[in-house]
């Protein structure tokens, strides 16, 4: 616990799709005084995410769907090119990306590896994200993929070259920031050239 932290009171605002709270609480400052705050934050879950690489193609797979969010604040299209990512919705971090791999992508991996966890919003979102990495062949395609029906999913799947994957950054035809620090992570690491 931080001793610098009294929370005093906590008021849901909406439950509506997540879970919207408000927090008050005072914080120490520097000089020693305390001082009264208060701030929303969204608790929608922790989530994984996963780039699934080909080294011997030198590709990888993507996903486009619509984004409500991003339609609002300037993507035209709202459409959104993403690796493949899901709420941990109970299971552990690698049993749920293996399960979103297969919903969104049509691939069925046996295993896979995490490189890391980040809070994505920290400001005003309480998820922390699990980052994971695996290689893919066509013989570990046992699907269309295209997500799950009764979630309302409608994706695209995309296999793009890696080399233009990054470029797609620079260009900014992707920019969604789990999907550039997967491909950025890719790169660095030279998992797929």
């Amino acid at each position: 616990m931080n001793e610098k932290v009294n929370l005093v009171s906590e008021e849901i605002l909406s439950d509506n799709w997540y879970t919207l709270r408000k927090f008050t609480f005072d914080y120490q400052l520097a000089d020693g005084s305390w001082e009264r705050q208060s701030r929303e934050a969204y608790d929608r879950g922790n989530g994984a995410t996963i780039l699934l690489y080909n080294k011997e193609k030198q590709t990888v797979i993507l996903t486009r769907q619509f984004r409500l969010p991003t339609y609002t604040n300037g993507n035209q299209t709202g459409m959104l090119i993403e690796a493949c990512a899901g709420l941990l919705d109970k299971d552990n971090a690698e049993d749920c990306i293996k399960r979103e791999t297969e919903e969104e992508t049509g691939y069925k991996l046996k295993s896979v590896k995490k490189i890391f966890e980040a809070y994505m919003s920290p400001g005003s979102v309480t998820e922390i994200l699990y980052f994971f990495v695996a290689e893919y062949s066509a013989d570990m395609k046992v699907g269309d993929g295209g997500g799950c029906e009764t979630e309302q999913e409608n994706i695209e799947v995309m296999e793009i070259p890696f080399n233009q994957a990054i470029q797609m950054i620079s260009s900014g035809e992707i920019k969604d920031g789990k999907t550039i620090m997967l491909l950025q992570y890719a790169q660095i690491h030279n998992l797929v050239s």
